[in-house]
């Protein structure tokens, strides 16, 4: 590809509080940069309050590309360079769209499109129930990083769009490896329900984590370690949370833990490891998805402990990354970080550096778009 500049969109103002989420968004962002790409960023709002203008602000500052980073509300900017100059690039510039997040005239000008999954099973099934609208058309190139959809391993309908494998990409100098305070000191940050509803399709319900999470409810009671998650949860689960706490897990403040940036990183490297069970959706569809949170604790050196959604169908297992689908394999998963945690925290890195690295991940985008 022979342009200079690439223009990455996505949620951010959106998602407001949310430090794990612009981690996401920002990786990309730099991975670009790293490998010496002029890039700008671009979100558009419909209305926005002033704490969303202030969380984008707040961020692309931290992250050194204020001058790159238009924000967009009903149509005008209201921070960074004017939208217009975006429409004057459009036609020799690539544009990645993450989850599609950018729509309208805006997108529709630019010659290459990309849409970046990052939903794999929720985007593939409203689009067959006709929910995404034309979005998906509106682009030249799908990837996504379920990487078992359209493969023998995963049978959720592909739109007979070509579904080309993608990751999460880290940053590796921005997540260094730190020396780990307790190693059974099991964290994650959740959301108990999340954005979306559960999902029916051909008679099938693919259900949230809340689901998930109930069926190891009483993990604590029965493993070695601590178990915290710095969990988002409506008081209309207030039966839910008591559970959780009667049943030994720790409940963070997830305000504390991730609400910017910086407060995600602190949390996640301050952690032992990771522990956290996954969407039903992606659990049931066997797609391949894997947490953008999860390479993170990989990246700090920090050994990994999710249930298995089929990932293992790309990404090597037992050594620093350890899938679960039961309470036993939870219980040998620990049994294996406790007889050599320092052999599992090296394989993590290890595992980050090779399957997750930002410069390697934007590259393979951009041959993509070639």
């Amino acid at each position: 590809m022979s342009a200079a500049t690439i223009v990455v969109a996505g949620a951010l103002a959106n998602k407001a509080g949310s430090g794990g989420e612009a981690w996401v968004r920002m990786s990309w962002l730099t991975g670009f940069q790293r490998v010496g790409f002029d890039v700008r960023f671009v979100e558009q709002l419909s209305g926005g309050s002033q704490e969303q203008i202030h969380y984008f602000r707040d961020v692309v500052a931290e992250f050194g590309v204020t001058d790159v980073s238009t924000l967009i509300a009903d149509g005008r900017t209201v921070l960074g360079p004017p939208v217009e100059s975006l429409f004057d690039i459009a036609s020799s510039s690539p544009l990645v769209n993450i989850s599609g997040h950018l729509d309208g005239p805006l997108r529709d000008a630019f010659r290459t499109r990309i849409y970046i999954d990052i939903d794999p099973g929720f985007t593939q099934i409203w689009h067959e129930q006709g929910l995404l609208g034309d979005a998906l058309e509106r682009h030249t190139e799908h990837l996504t990083i379920g990487e078992n959809i359209g493969t023998k391993y995963c049978d959720l309908p592909t739109g007979g769009f070509r579904w080309r494998p993608t990751r999460q990409p880290v940053v590796l100098d921005q997540w260094p490896v730190t020396p780990t305070p307790e190693s059974a000191r099991f964290t994650t940050v959740a959301n108990w329900r999340g954005p979306y509803g559960p999902v029916e399709w051909q008679g099938h319900s693919y259900g949230l984590k809340v689901h998930e999470f109930r069926k190891f409810i009483e993990l604590p009671r029965h493993a070695p370690g601590t178990f915290e998650v710095a969990l988002s949860i409506d008081p209309s689960d207030e039966k839910d949370r008591l559970a959780l706490i009667e049943n030994g897990w720790k409940l963070t403040d997830p305000v504390e833990a991730s609400s910017t940036p910086t407060a995600f990183r602190e949390y996640v490297m301050n952690s032992g490891a990771e522990f956290s069970v996954a969407q039903g959706m992606y659990v049931d569809s066997n797609c391949g998805w894997f947490s953008d949170r999860s390479v993170r604790y990989l990246a700090a050196g920090k050994p990994v402990i999710v249930q298995d959604t089929g990932f293992g169908t790309c990404l090597p297992v037992g050594e620093g990354l350890l899938p679960f689908s039961s309470v036993a394999g939870v219980a040998s998963a620990i049994r294996a970080l406790e007889s050599d945690y320092e052999h599992h925290a090296l394989a993590a890195r290890s595992l980050a550096q090779s399957h997750f690295d930002a410069i390697s991940l934007t590259r393979a985008v951009i041959d993509t778009g070639n």
